[in-house]
């Protein structure tokens, strides 16, 4: 079994290796493709030093299984027939080919049977809210069916790269110690504040942030479910947050709501009011599952639940969810 990283440089990208190492997958080479910046550095994997390789239209996937992509957009779309052309499976982490009638939108938890039909040799990996929301909502459609889903996301600057991450640690440095505060990720300071706007707006008022998980959400579940979100960036450097309510065709009773999330895959329930248990970002950042707590019915709708949900944006939201597609290729090939 041969993998490659493509983007490795990056947050998602050195996620991929740490993911890849703690979870004992089962490769024999490992590749490192990156830009001509970081082409000849060199990074360390199961106590072996692995140089990076420039991404070029070449040969240099031919005979590699898979392959971890996270070098944004432009890259994917570009590089995206020299990756496959010879059979390589790319999984890409960007939105280049997510809303593609021909390229599968997985989450593992939800829609794993999708990975088999990949006549592009892609599967695109979902925005990290839409994964964090859709692996908490698919135990209660599974109850009754979800009709609509309103969320308000409060999204970590790992979000925007690990770039955005070292800005709010200065940026709060700098407020704190009453010196200019500098911008460059955010259209404004992100240290103490909270920006309403997440990638850029669109005709109706609405981010492609929101929009994505409008159409994502129904791809993956393959249900015509709708979602209104807003999409908040805040500031915490790691692990998002969602305020989720959610209709269904049926009432449900919060205990069988609570039930079915408690079996769910991927998810673990953290809820206890009467103890102050609820889920954090606090407790997401650097594990694995989707939390889930606050859940409880809403006083407006009699078909409909809340309930607030925190998961790891670069793991579970990104380098986790596509080693987990690999894991489901790899076993059912």
């Amino acid at each position: 079994m041969k993998i490659a990283i493509v983007g490795v440089s990056g947050a998602v990208g050195q996620e991929f290796l740490k993911v890849l190492e703690q979870r004992l997958f089962p490769l024999d080479e490992l590749y490192l493709f990156g830009s001509e910046r970081s082409a000849g550095t060199s990074y360390r994997f199961m106590d072996k030093e692995i140089m990076v390789k420039e991404l070029k239209d070449n040969d240099d996937f031919k005979g590699i299984d898979m392959a971890l992509v996270s070098a944004g957009a432009g890259v994917s779309r570009a590089y995206a027939h020299a990756i496959t052309r010879y059979g390589t499976v790319m999984i890409d982490n960007s939105s280049a080919f997510r809303m593609d009638v021909d390229v599968p939108l997985v989450v593992p938890e939800v829609n794993p049977d999708d990975c088999k039909n990949r006549p592009r040799h892609i599967i695109a990996n979902p925005n990290c809210s839409t994964i964090i929301m859709v692996v908490a909502l698919k135990p209660i459609h599974d109850l009754s069916p979800i009709r609509n889903v309103r969320v308000a996301t409060y999204q970590a600057a790992s979000g925007a790269g690990a770039a955005a991450m070292e800005e709010l640690k200065t940026q709060t440095l700098q407020a704190l110690n009453n010196e200019p505060v500098v911008t460059h990720k955010f259209k404004y300071p992100l240290a103490f504040n909270l920006i309403p706007h997440i990638d850029v707006f669109t005709d109706n008022d609405y981010t492609k942030e929101e929009m994505k998980m409008y159409h994502e959400t129904r791809k993956i579940m393959h249900a015509d479910i709708a979602v209104s979100a807003s999409a908040i960036r805040v500031p915490v450097l790691r692990a998002h947050s969602e305020a989720v309510w959610v209709e269904t065709a049926t009432p449900l009773d919060v205990s069988a709501v609570r039930d079915a999330l408690q079996h769910a895959r991927g998810v673990v329930v953290c809820d206890n009011p009467a103890e102050y248990e609820y889920p954090m970002p606090l407790y997401a950042a650097g594990n694995d599952p989707v939390l889930v707590g606050r859940i409880r019915k809403d006083l407006v709708t009699p078909n409909g639940v809340h309930f607030w949900c925190s998961g790891d944006q670069i793991r579970k939201g990104a380098a986790l969810n596509a080693v987990q597609i690999a894991e489901y290729i790899l076993k059912n090939r």
